[in-house]
This record gives structure tokens, C-alpha cells and sequence, in this order.
């Protein structure tokens, strides 16, 4: 006898062919019903025997779409209706918690489709299947329909048009589908907004100007990136001087992954749907042309591969590694807008690769970093947002500010938490304005009011200025642990130890080198900290770590300030003075200051062109050794003094630097794990920008696991400040 069945599954189910494949396990069970899009994801009722019932439901389960993904599957029983047919049915209202999915990079289909000259997607830089293409970036409200994308307004040719209403076609229901007769077109402008060509021509002719070692605007995905041959020296250092960026690394293109000597776990990174950039040690770049210009200094390159059909075209037509690097100024968003491109980007890019179709928000790439551990976001951006955080018991109508630095937003939802693509830096009133944009983007989509606003504790954060009563402020690396806590789905007491550069502690000096007690996710105690020294200067000694390394020597009682080479003539007496008297000197207890107390002792760094530079040297200088620095703790601090006297008489004495940082990293690994045994703590939380540092990570890891701890950290969010803002919900939600 037939039975009724109906299941609701919420998850990543819309516009990633789920539907098709619905309709086709329902269809080969020999089931009638429908399926449709719902608020919350995919409605279904299907009708039939029970053993085909039950085989659809496993199907269900185990057989999904691979850019699908199933939360919550739930089936009840209705009465059979006695029909005979299976349907795709529109979408149905209601309450919105449906998940909207990240833009995907092309699939190998596609971009067989795209070089076969006798289909007629031949050279199409927008074509795209349920499989792959835009989501995030072109959607303004949910359910993921085309009349709610930016694809709106390009009606679908007949061709198009019936592989769209066509069940069994992997173009079912593709919201972007289109091609060269209905679709979005390119076109080639010179600085000025002039047409030079389009279509075809317009492709070809940008290969030519990037090959003749021009800078290329290309719109793509989620804005713009900044292009330009990355085997040649001139051109690279050319684009540094045009954008103002000395040393920050630039992100490489690669033709293919064929080349790279880096490990299969690297390569399957760099070709998923969500094909970040990935940084690799150089070793790993094997015969790739490259020039030094593109990551001066820094032991590492970041790679990534075309995602896009566009890309494609463009790698394909050039066959070389290009420069794509964000198509903005420094601290501002990147460009989406051609119009607005010219404005703002005008004065770096000779020639402008801009398409008619509308990016509805701007993405930037995602950045991940790989070692023993897995993988580590850097950055969480195109590719991953904003797919959302599980949360146990989460209310909606969170939205929590983030930080100063590398900013994300998150909001709540029944059940999770959303986390917006990277922002940037909190600077500038542009990077403002999109952070208030994409607060009201997060709430708008799924039509939910804002209840509470969570903010850092910080009083000068501007992007906290977005928050209205009621809101709550959450300490800084207190929201780091919160943030590693909530994706490992785990709740105290354990020991969580937050190192980064800065962040405001409650006692109003500045922290980053934290270990806390965590009980409950609300409240915490500081049970250990390093040793705390002035930073003279405050934000001017992040930019100089020779300041932060005259505030150690101070500290350490060393008033002979011989050994800092890097400092400007006459500069060092005035920091004295300063610190004599204490004036603009905070008291800091930051990891992350050391870090760059010693690059500068040792000669490595004497300026942060960008935000971590000085540890990242220090990290790339590692000689392999297993010697460490001797441990002092007691009374909950830690006290870096004797090491410091310890590293000037070793390099003094001629000791090799990579010795030096080696045994220093070393012994902050010790550190963790002396705090850890003496404090009792089983379980270990491992957050803060500190831990984006893979042989700190990796050394820890391990040798706290050695120890019988067990241990946690960030494979989904950013340990760093791209994090705070979910730690930030989790503390809100114990005080709504």
C-alpha cells in the first residue's frame, strides 16, 4: 500500500542542483509528488511503496549533489492523494533561514564547455551550471530565484530558456544561465571610460596588454582584481609603485596546479569549489616563473587558481602566472562598480576588462594557509561566506560589529550564526559605509530586525559606532576563544590561550598574551598573561617593532639601546624619553610585540609594511632545532626577560639567526604547555592572530597532545580578528 511522505531539509540546498537530483531518485523509485524551494531550504512529498520510500530517503542522505549540504532532515506522514506525478514546484514564503550558498568556482564541464569551439558557450566568460558559478555575489533576498539576482534583467534566449526548465539538464534552474545571445558581455576600456572593444575581441585584446606588461582592471566575481604578468620584474614593481604597496604580497594566478611541487592536500585546496588563494612556502612553486617582486622578503607565495570562466579565458590566452591582487587602495573595499572603478582604481590600472552584469556585494578572495594541523583560514571570504556557524540554542537578531582590523560581521539566525565576507580594515569612511551596508545586507536577506548589537570593549573602534542600544561589549580575546569554541561546537571549562598583536583589556591596558579560564561562554578569568612592558608610541610602534623592542630592552632594564640598528637617527633618544617618563606608553602583554621586539633585535624587520610583517620574517628565518629558551612562570605571569638576555648574548656571540628564532618559538611552545600542565587544564583552546604562525601552531598542537591535553583550534573562521565577530554573538547570546 502507497504511503505519504513529507521532509523538510534545511542546509546549503538552493541552486546547487538539488532539486534536479530530487527529481531524478524520485523518478527512478517510481514516486509522484514535488519538491520546491522553501524559506528555510528544500520542501518535498513523495508518494509511492515503502520500500521505495525509504531508498529515496537514503538517497537523500548519502547521495547529494557535492556543493550540497544537508543540517537538518525532518520526515513525517500524510495521507497518500493517489497522484501519479512527480513535479519541480515554485517557491514557497515563509519565515526565511534558508542558507545562502558562496559563489563556486567554475566546473571542469563548464570549462571543457567554454574551450570547445563547436559549443556554443565557446569563449562565453559567464557560462555556469547548478555545479558552479555566482551565488553570493548576485543575489539581493532569498529564495535563491533568479528574479531576486542581479541576473534579473537579462531574459533567458530559448535555447537557455529550455535547458532551465528542463528537470534532467544541469542547467535546471541555474539562476546566472545565460550565454553570448542573452547574457552579460564584456568589453575593454582604456583609463578614460573609452570602449576599445568587446566580446571575443575584448578578451583577446586584454591577453595582449597583460602579455605587453600592462595593468589590467579585471571585473570578475566579487569586484575587481588588479592584473599584471607575474614573470616579469618590471611589471610587478611597477604595479607596487602605481598601488603603494612596498613589501604586503601580491596574490599569483597559475595557469595549472601541474606545476607546483607542494602536497595533494595543497593541490585539492587550490582546486575546490571554493579555490582560495593558499600560501605556500616557496619550494612549493617549483619551475613556476615568478617574479621577486611578488612577495619580497616572505618565505611564502599566495597562489590561486582561475575560478571563474573569465580567469579561464585569460590564463588560457596568456599562459602565464599574473598578479591578482584586490582592485582598491589600501584600507578601502574593493571595486565592484566599472564606473566607479575608474574613479578609484584609475590611477593604478591602464586598461579596464568590465563586464554589464551587477555584483550585488563585494567579495575579496579567500585566503587559507595549510600545515601538519589541516588547513587554517586567513581570510574567509569568497567561496566560504557566508555559510553559517552551527550554534546549540542560537535566537536570531544578533549583530555583532567585530573589530578594527581585517573585519567581518556576523548575525544570528535560529540554530547558527552568519558570518559576512572579509571587510578590511575599519580606516576609512568607505570601508565604513560597506560594513553598515552589509549589516543591513545580513538582516534584509532573511528579513529579521536587528535586537542586539555586540561590539569590542575597545572605546575607539569606529566600526562599533554602527552599534545602537541594546548592545553588549565583549573583551577582545575573550571573543577570540568564544569564536574557536563555537565552531568546534564545545562549551568550558578549559584553558584558552588568545596571542595576537592587541586588544583592549579590561584593565584598560593592551593585551595579547593571554591565557584564559573560560567556564561558561560569558564569563572568564585572566589566569595568566606575559610579562607587560611600555609600547612607545602605542600605534607608531606597530608600524616601527624597533620601538617595541626599545620598550623590551627597557623593561629588561638594558638602557643601552646599541643594539637596534634599524631606528632613525635621533629617534632613539626621543623614545627614551618617552619611556623615562612614561608618555604615550602603554602597557602591553602581546605575543605578538615580542614577535616583533625580536625581528628587530635580530635585524629582520625594522618596518611593518603590512600588519604581521615582522612575525611573518621571523617565522621564514626557522632553522630546524628542538632547543628552547628555559621557561619562568609563577604567579600566573610569564617572564620573557631572561630570554631576551638570552638572545642578545647569542647573537652577540655570532649564533646563527635561524638557531635563535627557532629556540624563541620553541619556547612559546613550552610556554603554553607549562601553563597548561601547572593550571591542570585538559582541554586547550588555540586562537588569535599568533596561530595564523603554522609552526607555532603545529609545534603547540603537538606538544600539548604529548602532554595529555586535548586540543582545539580554527578550521573554518580565522583565528585572527576575521573571527571576533562570531566569539562576539556567542558572548551576546548569554546576556540577551
Amino acid at each position: 500500500m502507497a504511503e505519504r511522505w513529507r521532509i523538510d531539509i534545511e542546509g546549503g540546498v538552493q541552486g546547487v542542483g538539488f532539486r534536479p537530483f530530487v527529481y531524478r531518485i524520485a523518478c527512478e523509485n517510481q514516486l509522484s509528488g514535488w519538491v520546491c524551494n522553501s524559506s528555510s531550504g528544500v520542501s518535498i512529498e513523495v508518494e509511492g511503496l515503502p520500500s521505495a520510500l525509504l531508498d529515496f530517503e537514503q538517497a537523500l542522505r548519502s547521495d547529494i549533489p557535492p556543493s550540497a549540504f544537508v543540517s537538518k532532515m525532518q520526515v513525517s506522514s500524510l495521507q497518500p492523494t493517489g497522484s501519479d506525478l512527480f513535479q519541480i514546484m515554485p517557491s514557497k514564503a515563509g519565515n526565511l533561514t534558508a542558507v545562502m550558498m558562496p559563489d563556486m568556482a567554475t566546473c571542469a564541464q563548464c570549462v571543457s564547455e567554454v574551450f570547445d569551439p563547436d559549443n556554443r558557450r565557446y569563449l562565453y566568460p559567464f557560462t555556469n551550471c547548478t555545479n558552479c558559478g555566482p551565488r553570493y555575489t548576485i543575489i539581493n533576498r532569498l529564495p535563491y530565484d533568479r528574479p531576486f539576482t542581479s541576473m534579473s534583467e537579462f531574459t533567458l534566449c530559448p535555447e537557455c530558456a529550455d535547458e532551465y526548465r528542463n528537470p534532467v539538464n544541469r542547467r535546471f534552474h541555474a539562476q546566472p544561465n545565460a550565454c553570448s545571445v542573452c547574457g552579460p558581455h564584456v568589453s575593454l576600456w582604456d583609463s578614460n571610460g573609452l570602449v576599445l572593444s568587446s566580446h571575443e575581441e575584448a578578451l583577446h585584446e586584454s591577453a595582449r596588454l597583460l602579455l605587453n606588461g600592462n595593468v589590467v582592471a579585471v571585473k570578475g566575481l566579487g569586484g575587481f582584481h588588479l592584473m599584471v604578468r607575474a614573470d616579469d620584474d618590471r611589471s610587478v614593481a611597477r604595479l607596487r609603485k602605481l598601488k603603494k604597496r612596498q613589501a604586503k604580497p601580491f596574490a599569483v594566478m597559475i595557469p595549472s596546479i601541474d606545476v607546483l611541487e607542494c602536497s595533494d592536500s595543497a593541490k585539492k585546496v587550490l582546486a575546490s569549489q571554493a579555490a582560495p588563494i593558499v600560501l605556500l612556502e616557496r619550494e612549493a612553486v617549483g619551475n613556476l616563473a615568478v617574479s621577486k617582486f611578488v612577495a619580497p622578503g616572505n618565505h611564502m607565495i599566495g597562489l590561486i587558481v582561475p575560478y571563474t570562466p573569465l580567469h579561464h579565458i585569460l590564463m588560457q590566452f596568456t599562459g602565464i602566472p599574473l598578479v591578482a591582487t584586490s582592485g582598491n587602495l589600501a584600507s578601502e573595499p574593493i571595486c565592484t562598480d566599472s564606473r566607479e572603478a575608474l574613479v578609484r582604481i584609475g590611477g593604478i590600472a591602464d586598461y579596464f576588462l568590465v563586464h554589464d552584469r551587477q555584483i550585488v556585494r563585494h567579495v575579496d578572495d579567500s585566503v587559507v594557509i595549510i600545515s601538519r594541523e589541516g588547513v587554517t583560514p586567513i581570510r574567509r571570504s569568497r567561496g566560504y561566506a557566508p555559510l553559517p556557524i552551527p550554534v546549540h540554542g542560537m535566537q536570531p537578531g544578533i549583530l555583532a560589529l567585530g573589530g578594527q582590523e581585517r573585519n567581518t560581521l556576523s548575525f544570528s539566525l535560529p540554530g547558527s550564526v552568519l558570518i559576512s565576507q572579509h571587510i578590511g580594515d575599519m580606516t576609512t569612511e568607505l570601508s565604513l559605509k560597506s560594513a553598515s551596508e552589509i549589516a543591513h545586507d545580513l538582516s534584509s536577506i532573511y528579513a529579521s530586525e536587528t535586537e542586539l548589537f555586540a561590539t569590542d570593549l575597545h572605546p575607539d573602534y569606529t566600526v562599533s559606532r554602527l552599534a545602537e542600544p541594546p548592545l553588549v561589549q565583549v573583551q577582545h580575546h575573550h571573543a577570540h576563544i568564544l569564536s574557536c569554541m563555537a565552531e568546534n561546537g564545545i562549551q568550558g571549562p578549559l584553558l584558552g590561550v588568545a596571542w595576537d598583536g592587541s586588544g583592549y583589556g579590561t584593565d584598560g591596558s593592551i593585551w595579547g598574551g593571554e591565557f584564559l579560564h573560560v567556564e561558561d561562554r560569558y564569563g572568564f578569568e585572566r589566569i595568566a598573561h606575559f610579562r607587560q612592558f611600555m609600547l612607545p608610541g602605542g600605534e607608531k610602534a606597530v608600524r616601527f617593532p624597533w620601538r617595541a623592542a626599545e620598550g623590551m630592552l627597557y623593561e629588561a632594564g638594558i638602557t643601552d639601546f646599541k643594539s637596534i640598528h634599524s631606528a632613525a637617527e635621533g629617534e632613539i633618544e626621543l623614545v627614551t624619553v618617552m619611556l623615562e617618563k612614561k608618555l604615550n606608553c602603554p602597557l602591553t602583554s602581546s605575543v605578538g610585540r615580542l614577535f616583533d621586539g625580536v625581528a628587530a633585535l635580530l635585524g629582520l624587520c625594522s618596518v611593518n609594511e603590512y600588519s604581521g610583517q615582522a612575525a611573518i620574517v621571523l617565522q621564514g628565518s626557522i632553522s630546524k632545532s628542538s632547543q628552547y629558551y628555559p621557561v619562568e612562570y609563577s604567579a600566573g605571569i610569564v617572564n620573557w626577560v631572561p630570554v631576551l638576555h638570552d638572545i642578545l648574548h647569542e647573537f652577540s656571540a655570532g649564533v646563527p639567526v635561524g638557531v635563535i628564532s627557532a629556540k624563541f618559538h620553541n619556547w612559546l611552545v613550552e610556554v603554553i604547555v607549562e601553563v597548561a600542565v601547572k593550571t591542570g587544564a585538559q582541554r586547550v583552546v588555540l586562537s588569535g592572530g599568533c596561530f595564523q604562525n603554522t609552526y607555532l601552531l603545529d609545534m603547540s598542537a603537538a606538544r600539548l597532545r604529548e602532554s595529555g591535553c586535548l586540543v582545539f583550534r580554527h578550521q573554518h573562521v580565522p583565528p585572527g580578528d576575521g573571527g571576533l565577530s562570531l566569539g562576539q554573538v556567542i558572548a551576546a547570546m548569554e546576556v540577551r
